[in-house]
């Protein structure tokens, strides 16, 4: 369900939809939830196409000298499975970063907000908007960064 509604929607859903019911929500925490539960439903999908990833043999393998689930996650496939998983995790949380502008519809005090709010005021939305997106370009570059070290980590280690 989260995977196929907007982002949007889903936080209007939250924020606009859910008082209808009796259950109020304020701004920060109805645009948390939303990201969360969105961006949780195409990482769940991630871990599960990484764990399906790893050959069938190596579950068998492992069952066959008799190791429990755990084991077997922990010491088999889940360091197998991590350099599969980590190229498309970095890219959800770098979308799921510049996806939290749409917060900014509930009124949320957050970066596009900001602009949205001081262009108006000053009639410079040009300049504003040009800023926010500098800001938020040069905290997606900070972010590939460090996913690019997280995955050479792994490579080195495979």
């Amino acid at each position: 369900m989260f995977r196929g509604l907007p982002l949007l929607v889903q936080i209007y859903l939250l924020y606009l939809g859910l008082p209808q019911l009796g259950i109020f929500v304020e701004a920060v925490p109805a645009g948390i939830i939303a990201l969360s539960l969105c961006y949780g439903a195409y990482m769940t999908e991630i871990f599960r196409a990484g764990i399906m990833s790893i050959d069938k043999g190596q579950w068998e393998a492992s069952r066959a000298i008799g190791f429990k689930f755990s084991l077997t996650m922990r010491r088999i496939i889940l360091p197998q499975a991590v350099p599969v998983i980590v190229p498309p995790l970095g890219n959800q949380f770098i979308a799921m970063l510049k996806d939290s502008s749409l917060v900014s519809v509930l009124g949320v005090w957050e970066l596009m907000y900001l602009a949205r709010t001081l262009g108006q005021r000053e009639f410079r939305h040009l300049e504003m908007l040009l800023t926010v997106a500098l800001i938020y370009w040069f905290m997606t570059l900070i972010f590939e960064i460090i996913q690019k070290q997280i995955e050479n980590h792994f490579q080195k280690h495979r």
